[in-house]
């Protein structure tokens, strides 16, 4: 039986991409291999020009086409990293390039898109609608697909990651490698195994869309809802995909969401470097399992970093507030004068910054004469919070922790 893709098609991919596509960096991270108690290198996929690794397949497919495929053009379904991929080097190359994009996809990203030379269509809510749009430009018009992971060349052209990894550090034990449609792990896992046969091959799925899973492992688990890793939520792997995962790939995780909301903030804060949902999924699932990985060299792939700036702050209060450096807290007070005077003071001579404070007196499940205060508080971490908390107590002060998922009422 022929195989859907072989090494030396990745090698042959590896020659044709060279100084056309960047040759990113791979750096052990000493603050990462501290923590999880492993030697982890990172392989820094956010630093191709579009912020994605995707530009490897969609270059490797697109120097693949005829004469006569180029002149008709090319066209690509996606609403995120494969349209840019696509974009840019469709426009480099003088192929005229068609994306269809869902109605709903971000302004942000559509701008992105047709800055970098392609012809942007928005046709439907879904992407299943944006799909059907494209296959009938398609027909109409005679453009050749750049599938986003389904194809050999695309396939080929994500597998020369691994070659560059391995390359650059032969002793590495063990890849883990976040899960879509299935594109970057079939190329990587094929190229891999070719190199070294006895290096681990992890995949890592969001717990909302465990689609290769359900494949590899013959369940039924259901695929949807919001993710933070939209750019691996995918319900339907590929039909190749799945064929070159199942010989080459030794195991799946599925992080939860929590796990890929840390893991950004934690390449943001120990390695500087930004992070999209799915970038941060080899690391959610190092996190999440760390005694697994314990002793081991790993190399982990942040595969993109185009994130939404809005919710990357948002993920960064969202740590502080878990790690305590934020707290918020409702104190249900005696309405007398001085009182938020005093209260401001207890905090003040314990180091507390005081971020916000909302004083209301119209909640009818509080006494009359009374009122609530809601103080959200900067403070040096989670030991220091409940330092305050026991002070404001001291002073006979009914304190409430919020903003944690629920109410903690304190005795």
């Amino acid at each position: 039986m022929t195989k859907i893709i072989t090494y030396q098609h990745i090698k042959n991919a590896h020659t044709q991409l060279k100084g056309q596509v960047e040759h990113t960096p791979f750096i052990k991270s000493a603050r990462l291999s501290a923590l999880l108690d492993a030697s982890i290198y990172v392989k820094y996929e956010n630093m191709q020009a579009t912020g994605a690794f995707k530009e490897r397949g969609a270059l490797n497919k697109l120097l693949a086409l005829t004469d006569e495929e180029r002149k008709r053009g090319v066209i690509a379904m996606s609403a995120g990293n494969h349209a840019q991929a696509v974009a840019l080097h469709a426009t480099r190359l003088g192929i005229p390039a068609t994306i269809v994009m869902p109605c709903d996809t971000p302004h942000v990203k559509v701008a992105a898109t047709s800055a970098f030379g392609a012809s942007v269509v928005l046709a439907g809510e879904t992407v299943d609608d944006a799909r059907e749009e494209a296959n009938r430009l398609s027909n109409l018009h005679g453009y050749t697909w750049v599938h986003p992971f389904d194809d050999p060349w695309v396939m080929a052209g994500q597998g020369t990651i691994a070659i560059e990894m391995l390359e650059e550090v032969p002793q590495l034990d063990t890849l883990i490698i976040p899960i879509g449609g299935g594109g970057m792990i079939a190329g990587m896992a094929t190229a891999a195994k070719a190199i070294k046969p006895t290096i681990e091959i992890i995949g890592v799925e969001a717990e909302l869309y465990p689609s290769m899973w359900n494949v590899v492992q013959q369940d039924h688990r259901p695929a949807g809802g919001t993710t933070l890793a939209e750019g691996i939520a995918v319900k339907e792997v590929g039909t190749l995909t799945r064929q070159v995962a199942k010989d080459t790939v030794d195991d799946i995780i599925l992080v939860s969401e929590t796990a890929i909301e840390k893991a950004i903030n934690t390449y943001l804060t120990l390695q500087k470097t930004v992070a999209e949902g799915a970038g941060a999924a080899g690391l959610a699932a190092m996190m999440s399992q760390p005694e697994r990985f314990a002793g081991k060299t790993v190399g982990l792939v942040v595969c993109g970093g185009n994130i939404d700036p809005r919710l990357l702050t948002s993920i960064m209060l969202r740590e502080l507030i878990r790690s305590g450096n934020i707290m918020s807290i409702r104190c249900i007070i005696p309405d007398r004068p001085g009182l938020l005077a005093d209260i401001s003071n207890i905090i003040g001579k314990l180091g507390g910054n005081i971020l916000e404070v909302s004083h209301q007196r119209m909640f009818l499940d509080v006494p009359a004469k009374g009122a609530t205060l809601d103080v959200t508080i900067e403070t040096r971490g989670a030991e220091h919070a409940e330092q305050i908390i026991k002070d404001l107590e001291a002073h006979g002060i009914n304190v409430m922790r919020i903003g944690k998922g629920e109410g903690e009422h304190r005795p």
